[in-house]
Formats: structure tokens, sequence, C-alpha cells
């Protein structure tokens, strides 16, 4: 479960994102606040087996920023991910949240179809984050840092970290039709050959016929060696 914190000074608000954050999968409501000193505090002084994952972070508030939130964090080397979620507009600020490292910038009002596609991707980007070692792959690279270039955007349904998982097993044990890799990964085969297929159309993957002793040729997908693979 992904620990998180809701910080803001409105009460309705507060209770909103809790509702929202209640009723999506892999997400935890650990904590409230309602201000800024309070927030840093929570993070700061929370033991370590029970640290926060994530804050849903308002930016204004009467005691402090949420610019100076995540200030204080970063100086004291807190790892914690950040949403911002704030009715402020301005490229300044938005800016300055960025180059401290916010996940995203959620501007209020919004409905929930919104908050669930953000939190979502954000997930997803920590799995992906969670599920990559050794030397990662430029589309690896580009997820980790939550970017969106042309070959990690997916179509609807598929998911960054699904398409890590499939890319891996294809390039450590492949060749592989998509029944084998189904159940190499433990997914349905259906939803796996949409990952290669999109792999396949990217031009990251090869198909191929494999003609066995009867019956017709299954498809399997190889990995396009590139001078960079072992």
């Amino acid at each position: 479960m992904i620990r998180t914190l809701i910080v803001d000074d409105d009460a309705l608000t507060l209770e909103l994102h809790r509702t929202y954050l209640e009723r999506l999968d892999g997400f935890e409501v650990a904590g409230e606040c309602t201000g800024a000193r309070a927030a840093v505090t929570a993070v700061l002084d929370q033991p370590a087996s029970r640290a926060f994952d994530l804050v849903l972070l308002d930016i204004t508030m009467p005691d402090g920023s949420g610019i100076d939130v995540l200030r204080m964090l970063r100086a004291r080397a807190a790892a914690v991910d950040v949403i911002a979620i704030t009715g402020v507009r301005d490229a300044e600020t938005v800016r300055q949240m960025v180059a401290l490292g916010v996940f995203q910038y959620l501007v209020k009002p919004f409905p929930f179809a919104v908050f669930r596609e953000r939190l979502d991707a954000y997930r997803d980007h920590r799995e992906q984050a969670r599920s990559t070692d050794g030397e990662a792959t430029q589309s690896e690279i580009d997820a980790l840092l939550g970017r969106t270039t042309g070959r990690i955007t997916l179509p609807k349904g598929l998911s960054a970290a699904s398409l890590a998982k499939v890319t891996a097993v294809l390039r450590s044990a492949g060749p592989l039709s998509s029944s084998e890799a189904a159940d190499e990964l433990g997914m349905s085969r259906v939803a796996v050959r949409r990952y290669l297929e999109h792999l396949a159309s990217d031009g990251v993957i090869s198909r191929g016929a494999r003609y066995g002793a009867r019956g017709r040729p299954e498809t399997e997908y190889s990995w396009i060696r590139t001078a960079g693979d072992s």
C-alpha cells in the first residue's frame, strides 16, 4: 500500500480528497494535516517503518506555502514523493514546484476521473521504479523520470509498469510466444499479447512464425538486439 499524507487547510477539500483516495486500489490514507508546519513535522517525525510514500500537497496555507514545505523536506533529504493539488496556476509557482521534484501538479477543481488518472499514473511510475534494476533501457529511464516520450506513450489500458515487466522477460528469456510470456509473468495471455503487439508496432521487438509439428504456426516475439545489449 502507498502510505499517503493529505495536506489541505480546507476541511471540505480534505474530506473530498480522502474520499477520492479511499476509492483507489493500492493507496492508504495514512495521515492528514491542515497546515504547512504540521505537514513538515508529520513527514520528518514519522518513524522509518511508518514513513509516508506520497504527500498530496496544497500550495496556499495560512502558516506557509507548499513551496516552503517542499523546500524544507528536500533540505532534510526526505525522499517522499509529492503531488501538488492546488488552485494556484501562476507559471513561477509551477516552475518552483517542478524544480523541487513534484511528481504531478493538479489544479483544483477537478472530477474524480482526473484524480484517479493522475494517481494511477503515479502508482504505475512507482511500480516501474521498483521493478527496474541493472542497466535500464532509454524507455525505462524515461518512465522513471515520468516523461511521456513517443516511445512510452501507451494506448489506454496499458501501464508502464506492466510494459517494463513484459520487456524484461522478453530480453532475458526470449524469443517467446504470448502464451509462454504470460506463463513467465503470471498474467493473462490476452493482456500480454497486447503489450507484445505494442512493442512490435513500436519497433522494439520483432514478430516471427514458429512452426510446430502440426497445426497453425505460432507467433513468437524476439527482442531486437542493439549495440548496447549484453
